[in-house]
């Protein structure tokens, strides 16, 4: 592996600086405001240089993380090694008819806004999600009984190799809250979705009660990794953590939201470590109280302090 000299030099034949951060502290790009530092933090602005980087990890063995938006994810306290690839500069919105294309950095709550504009139904329920059209491929994300694989037709990435490939919807098995691109080592670069003609008052309705739902319901005063652990079969994972009386309880600066039980809150400068800690505590106690396992639903990456 090459020294961190020749990494950054690597790094500089590839990308400009600005678009190339040393040692940059992580908690500037999550949500719950929580991770300590990136070796090398990168963000390109073509798929080019994606591929580029790509193919310079895997030459010279360096450890890879890609980064969405950071809203449904934790980084450990020790940071991540190597290079942290983040699209947050390919967001481009474009519409063709009924058809939008949006860039992975892109907000996908800005992609549902970008459709109403254009009176085309079908991404209503992302309109609260906080994550990127990336991230929301990612994890098939979805709420108020919607999600991606609903207006999903097909997507470009990057595969492991460096190669850039376009593939239709059903190549990603999505399912809920799931799809193969982290097995498959895809890095999404764009999705096509297929969306259909609707009125603007009816579209704007629906989403003006979905962020009035979201915004009187969840703690977004606090900085949080959104809605913690995935919908156990037959149970709502908030009612379950509330019924096992965790509001309000926590480890340091992480709390279980007394607003929302699924939620767990960074309120006082809490540590990576102690957030985590927050998470098994519900997780043992509610497997203890129900005999149900909670399964989680946000990404937790990077390495414990030493």
């Amino acid at each position: 592996m090459l020294d961190d000299q020749s990494i950054e030099h690597k790094l500089r034949e590839i990308l400009s600086n600005e678009n190339i951060l040393i040692n940059e502290p992580l908690n500037n790009h999550t949500y719950t405001k929580l991770g300590g530092k990136a070796d090398f933090f990168v963000t390109p602005t073509s798929y080019e240089a994606v591929q580029d980087v790509v193919k310079l990890a895997n030459k010279e063995e360096l450890p890879f993380t890609l980064l969405g938006n950071g809203s449904n994810l934790i980084v450990k306290d020790g940071g991540v090694r190597g290079v942290v690839l983040s699209l947050k500069k390919l967001d481009d919105i474009t519409v063709d008819g009924y058809e939008m294309i949006a860039q992975s950095g892109a907000r996908i709550i800005d992609a549902s806004r970008e459709a109403l504009a254009e009176h085309l139904t079908g991404l209503e329920f992302a309109c609260g999600i906080p994550g990127t059209v990336g991230g929301a491929l990612f994890m098939n994300a979805g709420a108020y009984g919607g999600e991606i694989k609903d207006v999903l037709k097909e997507a470009v990435v990057v595969d492991r190799e460096g190669n850039l490939l376009t593939l239709p919807a059903d190549a990603f098995d999505l399912q809920y809250r799931h799809s193969n691109i982290p097995e498959k080592g895809y890095i999404v670069l764009e999705a096509l979705f297929e969306l259909k003609p609707g009125k603007y008052d009816e579209i704007k309705a629906v989403m003006d009660d979905l962020t009035y739902k979201r915004e009187s319901k969840q703690p977004l005063e606090y900085p949080s990794c959104g809605s913690v652990f995935k919908r156990p079969p037959g149970y709502f994972a908030g009612k379950l953590i509330q019924d096992s009386g965790l509001q309000g309880k926590g480890v340091g600066g992480a709390e279980v939201s007394k607003k929302h039980a699924g939620f767990i809150i960074n309120k006082n400068n809490a540590t990576a470590t102690e957030y985590i800690q927050s998470i098994e505590m519900v997780q043992k106690t509610v497997s203890e109280k129900f005999g149900v396992k909670l399964e989680r639903e946000v990404r937790i990456i990077g390495e414990d302090l030493e």
